[in-house]
């Protein structure tokens, strides 16, 4: 998923102005078979699922990490990571023609329908990664409870990579959960550098958290 100010491409202006899942669900239906295409490059160059991948490559021992990729979309963030050598990842999305797309791409052990805006159907402690993508973003998902249940379904010490909009992180409260998580013992903050989320354009939160050692986190 995405942002940009750049009306002229109506998905783009579409995405920009969802304000319901009703809205979010017919765009990508229509969306789906374009969408990489009309993102990776020209005008809007989305740059964001590429930074996220470099970022869990960087965080190393990802090779053989158990990896949830959640608003997956298409599939660009675990096709980067699938180039990076990441062998076991899992994709959730909203969209069946999304992530219809994203399963061709080969990258993903399985993928399965989800709503970020409720809880995850995985259980607890299962997975090393979780990511997210362009899905914190005006009209699609807020911090809560989603950020909670990455962190539930998270093993010890796994790590949560996602971006936030720049422009919601305080006033749909991410900077709040955030803080509220940390504050409860349940997670570290690694970092919220702010990066370009589409190159030149948006800027949007490069968020890191890491569970800590042995809390337990109940399903929201």
């Amino acid at each position: 998923m995405l942002d940009t100010v750049e009306a002229e491409n109506s998905f783009v202006a579409r995405a920009r102005a969802c304000r319901s899942h009703h809205d979010i669900t017919i765009l990508y239906a229509q969306w789906a078979d374009t969408y990489d295409s009309d993102l990776k490059g020209g005008a809007h160059n989305y740059v964001a699922p590429s930074i996220v991948a470099e970022t869990v490559l960087r965080l190393g021992g990802q090779a053989h990490a158990v990896i949830l990729d959640t608003g997956c979309g298409t599939g660009l963030v675990g096709t980067a990571l699938a180039e990076g050598g990441v062998t076991t990842i899992d994709g959730l999305d909203l969209s069946p023609h999304m992530l219809r797309v994203a399963e061709q791409s080969g990258a993903y052990r399985s993928v399965f329908l989800g709503d970020l805006t409720k809880e995850v159907a995985k259980p607890s402690q299962f997975y090393d990664l979780v990511t997210c993508v362009g899905t914190f973003r005006h009209g699609h998902v807020g911090p809560i409870p989603a950020l909670r249940e990455f962190v539930r379904v998270l093993r010890d010490e796994g790590h949560i990579v996602a971006t936030v909009l720049e422009e919601i992180w305080l006033p749909a409260g991410f900077k709040t959960e955030i803080d509220r998580l940390q504050a409860e013992g349940l997670v570290e903050v690694v970092s919220t550098e702010v990066k370009h989320y589409l190159k030149g354009q948006d800027r949007a939160y490069l968020l890191i958290l890491k569970k800590k050692q042995g809390v337990l986190v109940v399903k929201s």
